[in-house]
């Protein structure tokens, strides 16, 4: 036998090996056997440069990747309606016994805590992994993806549609994010909040082989193609089984509303018991004809329904209420708990929100309290257990000093929250605004964190965004700290060494290019947002323009009301921000708009807000440059003033309400292209 034949026969046992064990759970030889047997095959792969396409050794991963391409999904990938009560699954099994002629064919499933995934398969061989982005266009990541052991990269028989998307969620299961979040504390990093933010971390990181050393699993739950497959939802999916895919016996048909509505307790009686999250159960119409008779929403699928669970709640004890300051001064108070187990995860913390919740709640030092996850991340208290208060507890008093720099406190008409007034001299505000300043949408200077503000602010190197252009390399190699990380409490070291101070510094000379528009709202005035902000710098057009004008002339900006008018004048008549900007603009930073290449004055005076998903996720920001190119002006948010809705698909509910609320007329984008070529 030659080289490239022993390893097309490697290729076809490690491949079914792999799927006996990952799939089947049936171990056919032991690990060290399949571990010799693999590295034989990657020493042929190597000495002739042949790899077959479904090769096991892409498992392992060690593929780098950089930038992910973006790709149209062939069918899009629309979002189930949610259902919490057992009162609007009875009205959509009432809507389904319509169609169905009072026969009920259901299928039921775990609907999975997971990062969705469409897995493009070709002649058998799989071809694309596909995030769901905008539900038209994903990420393909198809190196980190071919690393999960129970996804087939060939599949089994020939019976198979030419060409088919097969969709699932990628998930972590509790016992490989337990294992990930003790090597990222020992590594001094912050563990993960969740199973399934890690889960979604991972899928996006550039070496894939860290992505194979985290385990990640995948449950698949619907196949789409235009070929015929089988008449109903749960023959395909047994179909599937027998291509190689991992396909769980908790599938179940169902024929009347009663099976339904027990299957719904049986799983959320058993959720907990699973090695991995689900946050409900998923009913859906078993045949395809009836499907396609009762058809679509914008967003979703008429034919289908999620049940989300309850979220779990459990009482604990509160130890002490620590006060947060945010980057607007805003203090949020936080309360620390005797650690609990909740969907999965080890909760500490949990949100106040602020004073009135506190008032609300009528909360006391050492309360037993209920706490739950909110949408199953943000832990959140919902309730007091005040029989078992102790009688000398001691009622809990919102503070009325900053905890940071001790300023008296303020609160604004008409607003529950309270903030400290010292933007300028407040060590959180000033972080929190650093932070601010790289964000991605920002500056975007992603060779910062947290952690590395910290650092730099601690050792006194750095006081406002202007510092960061003025660091010198010799300043800060070397440099390192011990911080508290602020979700689990436990301790991480941040070290500045010659190649992430490298990095540092090339990502601070890049943000030089980002435009005017990003710059503006880098600074981080109050109520200016992304969208305003690029408004107000088409407007102005530069910086010096804008601190030279006054409430009545700002206001005449469109979406600039009074209270961002007089935000912005106040933040530009600050002493120290003045010198901020001088700074700035030693630096390099672009403070003044390019030109737009002015076409027409076609849309001169009229007034467009965009809503919806086009052809590309680029489309949009084309169709805005479009509108200012000829004249026009665009909106953030529809009103009395707005001419057209320019709509994709999907467009927002609220916004299409507010159109035909204000007589707004609603185009799509041939409409408008129709418009300019006039």
């Amino acid at each position: 036998m030659d080289k490239i034949e022993r390893i097309k026969l490697l290729t076809a046992e490690l491949n079914k090996y792999n799927y006996q064990y990952y799939v089947c759970d049936n171990p056919q030889i032991s690990d060290y056997e399949f571990d010799m047997l693999l590295k034989e095959l990657e020493s042929l792969e190597k000495e002739t440069g042949h790899i077959e396409p479904d090769s096991p050794s892409h498992r392992v991963g060690g593929q780098i990747t950089k930038q992910f391409e973006n790709a149209k999904h062939i069918f899009p990938m629309l979002s189930l309606s949610n259902a919490y009560s057992e009162g609007e699954i009875n009205d959509f099994l009432t809507r389904c016994l319509k169609f169905g002629n009072d026969n009920l064919d259901l299928v039921c499933e775990p609907k999975y805590d997971g990062v969705a995934i469409s897995l493009v398969y070709k002649n058998g061989i799989l071809d694309k992994a596909i995030t769901r982005g905008d539900g038209v266009y994903g990420d393909v990541v198809t190196a980190n993806v071919k690393t999960i052991k129970s996804i087939p990269l060939k599949l089994i028989g020939d019976d198979f549609p030419s060409l088919f998307e097969f969709r699932g969620e990628i998930i972590l299961p509790f016992s490989s994010f337990d294992k990930i979040n003790q090597e990222r504390t020992e590594n001094g990093n912050p563990p993960f909040a969740n199973a399934r933010n890690a889960a979604s971390g991972t899928l996006k990181l550039q070496d894939s082989a860290e992505v194979a050393s985290r385990e990640l699993d995948c449950m698949l739950y619907s196949i789409m193609s235009e070929e015929e497959i089988a008449e109903t939802h749960f023959e395909t999916m047994q179909k599937a089984k027998k291509w190689g895919f991992k396909i769980n016996d908790f599938i179940k048909k169902c024929s009347s509303i009663d099976d339904v509505m027990q299957y719904l307790k049986k799983w959320e009686g058993k959720r907990n018991n699973l090695p991995f999250a689900i946050d409900g159960a998923v009913i859906k119409v078993n045949n395809f004809k009836l499907q396609e008779e009762m058809g679509y929403t914008a967003k979703s699928p008429r034919w289908a329904i999620a049940f989300k669970y309850k979220a779990e709640s459990v009482i604990t004890k509160i130890l002490s209420i620590d006060y947060q300051v945010g980057r607007t001064g805003i203090i949020t108070p936080v309360a620390n708990l005797e650690p609990v187990q909740i969907a999965g995860t080890t909760v500490k913390r949990a949100t106040l929100h602020n004073a009135d919740i506190i008032s609300q709640l009528d909360l006391h030092y050492d309360d037993f309290v209920h706490v739950e996850k909110g949408g199953e991340i943000i832990p959140k208290i919902t309730k007091v257990e005040t029989e078992l208060r102790e009688t000398n507890a001691k009622k809990v008093e919102f503070i009325s000093n900053c905890p940071e720099c001790n300023t008296p406190l303020q609160q604004n008409d008409g607003e529950v929250a309270w903030f400290c007034p010292n933007e300028e001299n407040c060590p959180p505000q000033i972080k929190g605004k650093i932070e601010h300043f790289i964000s991605k949408k920002a500056m975007n200077i992603d060779s910062l964190g947290e952690g590395t503000i910290e650092l730099l602010f601690d050792k006194n190197l750095i006081k406002n965004p202007a510092d960061l252009y003025f660091l010198k390399p010799e300043q800060i190699i070397g440099l390192e700290k011990i911080i508290i990380d602020k979700n689990s409490g436990k301790e991480r070291v941040i070290r500045l060494q010659e190649k992430s101070t490298e990095n540092l510094f090339n990502g601070i000379e890049n943000s030089k290019k980002t435009p005017f528009e990003k710059v503006l709202f880098a600074l981080g005035i109050k109520h200016v947002g992304e969208t305003i902000a690029a408004n107000i710098a088409n407007h102005v057009k530069s910086m010096d323009n804008l601190m030279s004008m006054g409430i009545d002339e700002l206001t005449q900006i469109n979406d600039v009301g009074i209270t961002i008018a007089e935000s912005i004048v106040k933040w530009v008549n600050s002493e120290n921000n003045i010198k901020t900007i001088n700074r700035l603009k030693e630096a390099g930073i672009q403070f003044e708009i390019k030109e737009q290449n002015i076409q027409s004055n076609k849309l001169d005076g009229l007034t467009f807000v965009i809503s919806g998903v086009f052809s590309s996720p680029e489309r949009r920001e084309e169709l805005k440059k479009i509108i200012i190119q000829n004249g026009g002006k665009v909106s953030s948010s529809v009103s009395s003033k707005t001419n057209f809705l320019l709509a994709g698909e999907n467009v927002g509910p609220s916004k299409r309400a507010a159109a035909e609320a204000n007589s707004v007329k609603i185009i799509d984008e041939n409409t408008f292209i129709s418009m300019i070529n006039q």
